[in-house]
């Protein structure tokens, strides 16, 4: 009980820091948007603001709304959002940097060459498509805030006298900003290489080089064929250089941000990675045991509607803690075990502490929060019963189960889950003589239920059905793997493909 109310007070205190930070935030936004606008005015801020001081207050509540529709929708919709300072940091860093590039296209550019669908192509990599969807969409309107401003005061500046009129450029904003915008997202999603991202680019032009010819359709009737393919030109270079910033700002976020795309994904799951290269060298057994329980686990996270990728990828690093002492595992030993010659006591705290310097070698190279902790929880607080067991042989009497456990935290997150089961289940199965389907459901069964009986899902989000789907899957998956084979003829061929047995050569 205790714990859970330092947890909750804690909770309590990041949504007050959150709310700070979305403060902060629309700050941020506003100075940029007033900036932008008086930017436009060539008589200076101080004439510009005693003119127009009303409009700048329809701004900043305007600025104020669209901060607040987005603070509630994450309090509403997807609060675990809002835990994080960093998310709120990463949301409002993208508004500023999709919108200062919209300005600066625009600009020294043209109107129609911005990158509009730049936001919406990071928000889905770097969120998730349905915050990009929404976030597209207070993009847009932020956008449409601004474009309709920076116009009428340039116009005013023109000497046009009263109110300028909005014009149909205006309206682009929101109509292509939406649209194009919300293309890339779905466009996007299941994009796994760069080279299909800079291919969406391509795909927004086509759409939103219609909407363009249709806006400006009335004032280029009569006009020649150039009037009417230069705003389609620069919106066809607007749509790819989207594309392209994606492309180059991705990496700055995913470093900046720890965050993990696809792209990323993929990069850390190459064999070339420092730290899987390091693992293949110089423990060979656990990086193989890795493999196949990254198999399984990607497995089990597409029958339960998790990121297959994400798991796939903690997978790989989940023992990466053993390189510390490679030769203290069974995986690694070719007949002697160092463990013959160590107490109990000794070889348990060597084989728990591979959870928690996996997580600090982890986070030590940088890579992503959540493949250090799936390393630190993928054995949770279970006890090590093999040495538990040699100790209590050992001293004649029961031995204490917690200097034989490991130092958890146990699972919080249902990737973490799925690796602990499949890891357990891969080992166990190894060993097994009788790999039949009927086999394997027993073993795989009896890990859950003792991981079940123990606590080790009560931090994670993991159903009955899920845990159900997830040993189907297994065993499917290691009845598979561990397949018998056919024994082999003790017989070889000769240069002239003469069958030759084995013991006659001998």
């Amino acid at each position: 009980m205790k714990e859970k109310a330092i947890r909750s007070e804690g909770k309590k205190r990041r949504y007050v820091g959150s709310a700070a930070g979305f403060a902060a935030g629309y700050l941020v936004l506003l100075i940029a948007v007033f900036l932008i606008i008086v930017c436009n005015d060539p008589h200076g801020w101080i004439p510009f603001v005693k003119e127009h001081y009303a409009n700048l207050i329809f701004i900043a509540v305007s600025v104020f709304f669209l901060v607040a529709i987005v603070y509630c929708y994450y309090f509403f919709e997807d609060r675990q959002v809002l835990l994080k300072v960093s998310n709120t940091v990463l949301v409002f860093t993208l508004f500023l940097f999709s919108a200062v590039l919209c300005y600066v296209f625009g600009r020294f550019v043209s109107v129609y060459a911005r990158p509009f669908a730049l936001f919406a192509l990071l928000g889905t990599f770097l969120l998730n498509r349905k915050n990009a969807i929404f976030l597209n969409f207070i993009f847009s309107m932020f956008l449409f805030i601004i474009d309709m401003y920076t116009n009428m005061y340039a116009g005013l500046s023109a000497g046009t006298g009263g109110s300028a009129e909005l014009t149909a450029d205006v309206f682009a904003t929101l109509m292509i900003g939406f649209a194009s915008g919300t293309l890339a997202v779905f466009l996007s999603e299941r994009i796994k290489n760069r080279i299909g991202l800079l291919a969406t680019g391509v795909v927004i032009a086509l759409p939103t080089c219609l909407v363009v010819l249709l806006l400006k359709l009335p004032a280029l009737a009569g006009a020649g064929w150039a009037s009417y393919l230069e705003p389609l030109g620069w919106r066809a270079l607007g749509s790819i250089v989207s594309s392209v910033l994606a492309l180059a700002a991705m990496p700055l976020f995913e470093v900046m941000f720890n965050r993990l795309t696809s792209f990323r994904l993929r990069e850390l799951t190459s064999s070339n990675a420092p730290l899987l290269d390091k693992l293949k060298r110089e423990a060979p057994g656990t990086f193989n045991h890795s493999l196949i329980v990254a198999q399984l686990a990607e497995s089990c996270a597409l029958a339960v509607g998790e990121n297959a990728e994400l798991a796939r990828a903690a997978a790989y690093y989940h023992d990466v803690g053993k390189l510390k002492q490679p030769d203290c595992f069974t995986e690694n030993q070719s007949g002697y075990n160092v463990h013959d010659e160590l107490t109990p006591e000794l070889s348990a705290d060597i084989i728990r502490s591979h959870a928690t310097e996996g997580y600090d070698l982890l986070a030590k190279a940088h890579l992503p929060r959540i493949i250090a902790d799936v390393a630190r929880e993928h054995h949770g607080t279970l006890p090590i019963k093999y040495f538990y067991d040699k100790a209590t042989r050992l001293s004649g009497e029961e031995a204490d189960i917690r200097d034989f456990s490991y130092y958890g935290p146990t699972p919080r997150s249902k990737i973490s889950a799925i690796i602990m089961i499949a890891d357990a289940a891969e080992a166990a199965t190894r060993a097994m003589k009788s790999r039949a389907p009927a086999d394997v459901e027993r073993t795989v069964r009896a890990i859950i239920e003792e991981r079940m009986d123990l606590g080790q899902f009560a931090d994670c989000d993991v159903t009955m059905k899920e845990l159900t789907t997830i040993k189907e899957t297994l065993v499917d998956a290691l009845s598979g793997v561990h397949h018998h084979r056919v024994e082999y003829p003790a017989i070889r061929f000769n240069r002239d493909k003469k069958a030759v047995e084995k013991k006659d050569k001998e």
